[in-house]
């Protein structure tokens, strides 16, 4: 029996699941298996919980077999499946960033928050009834923590940047890092022709801090990794100088983000003033890459991304003390 298509064997005991949030090739998580037990990483939506099962199923293990649920944070496409995946497996323990652990245990934060933006019909259609995770089922990580699935060593490291409540997961087996969003992110439908990814950062609101986000790549990036997982989308780089190079290709456009946003501060339409120059800013790099799809096509990718990468991003300035003079 084979995988099913919306799972893919990354090797080394690494499965990303293809979580069908908003569209395919949008919102993996992850499934880490050792010597016959599991750990989850990222979960998806509650819709996206079918086939984080599925997946399950299809390597051959019974829900039991789940040691860790491990979110990198506590974003909805990244951990509002989290309560309904743990009432499928009864061995699993939720690990979670110290800043999203109360969010967990009582999603109904998390629930209004998003509501007040999204509204009634559109949070069931994306996400579903957020769950809570009993609190002895449900521990904080905690930085430099190291948890062991099957003896096999996983670091979890604060990696604040994109929001407060993040860690990333360091597999020294795979020499790969769970990213989450920190390393932003990278759509498979703008590989170029040779099949290099390009990057794009994420400063969803609200805790987008572009210093902050540096330093935690600079601390991945120490690590020597051969490889990302991100959740948006599967992985990237398949050695070190690659990873590197996705690195300097980020940060750039973070760089660049955050001085197009600077030169707006006082605009009297900042919003839409600043959606028109990070799609110009984006438009123009991921054809300098090589991108084979049309303008209409990537504006069309990125349109979501655009929108609320202005938001944090002016969610951001409105945190900054008012310029000298």
């Amino acid at each position: 029996m084979g995988l099913p298509d919306f799972v893919h064997d990354l090797g080394t005991g690494i499965y990303a699941i293809d979580t069908a949030f908003q569209r395919e090739h949008f919102d993996a998580a992850y499934l880490l298996v050792e010597q016959g037990r599991a750990a989850f990483i990222d979960t998806g939506t509650n819709h996206s919980v079918p086939r984080l099962l599925a997946a399950l199923d299809a390597v051959g293990l019974g829900h039991e077999a789940v040691d860790f649920v491990i979110p990198t944070h506590v974003h909805l496409d990244h951990a509002g499946g989290v309560g309904l995946l743990m009432q499928a497996l009864p061995r699993a323990q939720l690990i979670v960033h110290p800043r999203g652990l109360r969010h967990m245990l009582d999603p109904s934060a998390l629930w209004a928050g998003a509501l007040a933006v999204y509204g009634e019909a559109e949070m069931q259609r994306s996400y579903g009834e957020l769950q809570p995770v009993a609190a002895e089922r449900a521990s904080a990580s905690s930085d430099g923590q190291i948890i062991e699935l099957a003896g096999r060593p996983l670091l979890l490291l604060d990696t604040p940047g994109h929001a407060r409540h993040h860690h990333c997961i360091w597999d020294k087996q795979s020499r790969c890092v769970f990213t989450g969003d920190t390393f932003g992110l990278s759509y498979r439908e703008f590989d170029n022709a040779a099949g290099q990814p390009w990057m794009l950062p994420t400063s969803t609101p609200v805790q987008f801090e572009p210093e902050a986000l540096r330093q935690s790549i600079e601390r991945l990036l120490a690590l020597q990794p051969e490889g990302l997982c991100l959740t948006h989308f599967a992985r990237v780089g398949h050695s070190v100088a690659e990873v590197r190079m996705l690195a300097a290709q980020l940060l750039q456009q973070v760089d660049q983000m955050v001085s197009a946003a600077l030169a707006l501060r006082d605009s009297t339409d900042r919003h839409e003033a600043l959606k028109r120059a990070l799609q110009t800013q984006y438009l123009r790099s991921a054809g300098e890459h090589g991108s084979v799809l049309t303008e209409a096509e990537m504006a069309a990718l990125m349109a979501m991304d655009v929108e609320l990468n202005a938001q944090g991003l002016g969610i951001w300035m409105d945190k900054l003390a008012p310029p000298a003079g």
